[in-house]
């Protein structure tokens, strides 16, 4: 998929799991009733309306099913979206359709049922294989049965990816070099390689701001991310994206719109889009509560709480922002266009002497190896 192709994606949030893991900052609750699905669906529908009546005409390349836990859904659920979608858009014949999933909510008859709802690709949560970090990450699942839905997923779909989180207390680099060795046996094609970040407000913040969860420091966190990086291009999977590794063609393609800075429309409580509509690119945000958002959408026909438009070095800077994170770096005349000034060539110029970022052969502008794990500062130096 070139990155200059104009893509357009759908992304559909359902903000239900089965518990709140202690790390995670997303979008999601925990109900203890059951989830009122063909209500959710209308909603979904309605939204999804309105928003093609915004942008109509496009051709859908990517669908994702995000959360929460998507897989805690019907396939009938998932079916009634996708086909809700191809009325109001058309979906390419190659479109990219993904749903996440937890090894808890694997079921081979459930996942062949997805499959007939149009899903081929899955993305699993696996997050460590592990026994002792994954009850210390709140998951659900052993280890063993985290790669027995691994197993499942690939026996019914084509593509599929899982995630792993690192720099976790107390790993080292060997530790974490067996670990992802025995992944890269299972992984197929793509795997998501998070480093674990403390979040404000999640109750791993609060054991760390009390002492009783160390994470490894900074020479240590760079250890685990150059072993990363090594053992994954050893076996065929090199990063990608910062924290995405694949084989190639086998990047996800809905992730790339948004590193890519295409359009793309958020759909369900708590999604985000990118919408271009008369010349101007809006940025929108709905409700994130469950609830508020079906109230919103049942009364108004969305659940909109933000829809504004970006300006041009706003729309520049997320164009760097995202685009740096890629492997492939980014086209300086798409910026220049983009933001009306080109980049600062001292600046540039200064970075390729500390060794932080380079030029490609075909004039693409990108972040180094050495330069991805102080990524952050390489970016904000570029857009100052």
């Amino acid at each position: 998929m070139p990155d200059d192709l104009a893509q357009f994606g759908v992304y559909v949030h359902w903000p239900f799991c089965l518990s709140k893991c202690p790390y995670c900052d997303f979008n999601s609750h925990v109900r203890r009733t059951a989830i009122d699905e063909p209500r959710f669906v209308r909603a979904f529908a309605a939204e999804i309306a309105g928003t093609a009546e915004r942008v109509p005409g496009r051709v859908v390349s990517s669908i994702f099913f995000g959360g929460g836990t998507p897989s805690l859904m019907q396939p009938e659920t998932i079916a009634a979206v996708v086909q809700t979608i191809a009325r109001h858009w058309t979906i390419a014949s190659d479109a990219e359709i993904t749903l996440e999933a937890n090894p808890t909510s694997v079921e081979a008859g459930r996942f062949r049922g997805y499959r007939a709802a149009g899903v081929n690709r899955v993305s699993l949560g696996v997050q460590a294989l592990d026994d002792r970090a994954l009850a210390e990450l709140g998951r659900l699942h052993s280890a063993r049965e985290a790669l027995d839905a691994v197993a499942v997923a690939r026996d019914a779909f084509a593509r599929v990816s899982f995630d792993l989180i690192y720099a976790r207390p107390q790993q080292t680099p060997a530790d974490w070099a067996n670990e992802l060795k025995r992944a890269l046996a299972e992984a197929g094609e793509h795997l998501s390689l998070y480093q674990l970040t403390i979040e404000a407000d999640t109750p791993f913040a609060a054991l760390h701001a009390a002492g009783r969860l160390k994470t490894p420091d900074e020479d240590m966190s760079r250890a685990l991310y150059d072993t990363t990086q090594e053992i994954c291009a050893a076996h065929g999977l090199p990063a990608y994206e910062i924290s995405n590794h694949a084989r190639p063609g086998a990047e996800s393609r809905h992730n790339l719109i948004y590193w890519r800075a295409h359009e793309y429309a958020g759909i369900g409580p708590g999604a985000h889009g990118r919408l271009d509509i008369d010349d101007e690119r809006r940025a929108t945000a709905t409700e994130k509560r469950p609830e508020a958002w079906l109230a919103a959408v049942e009364s108004n026909g969305h659940g909109l709480i933000a829809d504004d438009i970006l300006t041009r070095e706003e729309r520049a800077d997320e164009f760097l922002l995202m685009g740096l994170r890629l492997a492939e770096g980014i086209d300086p005349q798409r910026y220049e266009n983009l933001a009306g000034r080109a980049l600062d060539p001292a600046r540039v110029a200064a970075l390729q002497e500390n060794g932080l970022v380079e030029m490609t052969a075909a004039g693409r502008l990108r972040v180094s190896l050495p330069g991805f794990p102080v990524l952050d500062a390489v970016v904000a130096d570029l857009a100052a």
